[in-house]
């Protein structure tokens, strides 16, 4: 397989931040959590979607979906399953991994008050195999606990799609962990056909702390329309997790050595922007979406090389680490990583790269092509200069 033009980060900085984040580097035992925390609550089911939809609590996976829309809809059938997913699949991200080995009680907490409130009796935690510190310490962390569920851990594969919702749900299953076509919401038939929750570190991290400390507290944060706060993972030049409140002005966040370059918003499944772009606006799912430039997995890539020549890299990256399951994958993306080097090289012409994108879009098993044609458009429309240099076999960079 092709590496990934950002390296796997096992260990990222992890600044401190007003919320999650709040006294990290200390102590991140059960008595640590407990001290600064308190108990964990028991809460009613319709208490707990009523505080998730007030505060408007959304997935911190990428899709940004109302947890209490997902959390009713699993409520709604029998014997329903949580699970975790620590198997953060893209490799410029490390929020997960920095919650699981520096706040794992408090991801557990929002897993586990989430399940008793559903009246669930299994919690799966799905752990990433290249990254053994976020193993240990969730294992390290299970031991302290008594929460009376069945919890079963599992390794997901080191492979980009491996942490997509229904290839977590086939290694749970004890099939490959790839993506299969899905007909229906895990919320409604996930593992072995029951209504599976399913949602990433930071997601649970969120539901923990605002049954924590309560809706007032959670709100002190972020805006009226989009309370709280979101962890971002800055890629470049060393990966660090940083925790900031909703409404942010990006200038705020971004490092000051990235001004005047272009970046990656949303990981290898994003969109390009360029600098004066970016820095005019706020940290918002909201405005970010409705500007077609959608916050995503919270992953901000800021490289030293030329966009047009990184954007060849991560194709095929991408296109390596496919299922190869469905057309659009098995040919789509590898035709499609060759378009793109070869405009990158100067080698090959645009239209090409436009054609097999329209070819490749709305047919996946999985968003895992839809995502990588959204990368690639975004690079033609953000860098025309830049992409028109490399067809004339110069880099404008």
């Amino acid at each position: 397989m092709t590496a990934s033009p950002v390296p796997v980060s096992g260990a990222p900085r992890v600044l401190p931040g007003p919320a999650l984040l709040s006294g990290v580097g200390g102590r991140a035992d059960l008595a640590a959590h407990r001290a600064q925390y308190g108990s964990l609550p028991r809460l009613r089911l319709d208490d707990l979607l009523g505080s998730l939809a007030r505060l408007r609590v959304r997935g911190r996976g990428g899709a940004a979906f109302p947890f209490e829309t997902k959390l009713r809809t699993a409520a709604a059938g029998r014997r329903p399953v949580v699970v975790v997913n620590l198997s953060e699949g893209e490799p410029a991200s490390a929020k997960d991994c920095a919650l699981a080995t520096t706040r794992p009680h408090l991801v557990l907490d929002g897993a586990v008050v989430t399940a008793r409130a559903l009246g669930a009796r299994e919690l799966h935690v799905v752990v990433p195999a290249e990254r053994p510190r976020v193993a240990a310490s969730v294992l390290a962390a299970l031991d302290e606990r008594d929460d009376r569920l069945t919890i079963v851990v599992h390794t997901a594969e080191a492979r980009f799609v491996a942490g997509q919702a229904r290839a977590v749900l086939e290694l749970m299953g004890g099939r490959p962990n790839l993506p299969v076509t899905a007909w229906t919401p895990e919320a409604v038939s996930g593992h072995r056909g029951r209504p599976t929750l399913l949602s990433n570190a930071e997601t649970w991290a969120q539901v923990g702390r605002l049954v924590l400390v309560g809706e007032e507290r959670y709100a002190a944060h972020g805006t009226p329309e989009e309370p709280g706060t979101t962890l971002l993972t800055l890629s470049a030049p060393t990966p660090a997790v940083v925790e900031v409140a909703f409404g942010t002005p990006w200038r705020d966040v971004l490092p000051d050595t990235w001004a005047g370059r272009p970046v990656l918003v949303g990981g290898f499944h994003g969109t390009w922007l360029r600098w004066e772009d970016l820095a005019t606006g706020t940290v918002s799912v909201d405005a970010m979406r409705a500007a077609g430039t959608p916050l995503g997995a919270g992953v901000l890539v800021c490289p030293a090389e030329c966009p047009v020549a990184f954007t060849a890299r991560v194709v095929d990256y991408l296109a390596s680490q496919s299922a190869g399951r469905c057309g659009p994958c098995f040919n789509g993306l590898p035709a499609l990583a060759t378009a793109v080097r070869a405009v990158a090289g100067g080698t090959g012409p645009t239209d090409r790269v436009e054609e097999l994108a329209a070819l490749v879009t709305g047919r996946g098993a999985c968003a895992h092509p839809d995502g990588t044609v959204r990368l690639v458009r975004s690079m033609l429309t953000a860098f025309p200069a830049e992409t028109a240099a490399h067809g004339s076999g110069r880099c404008a960079s």
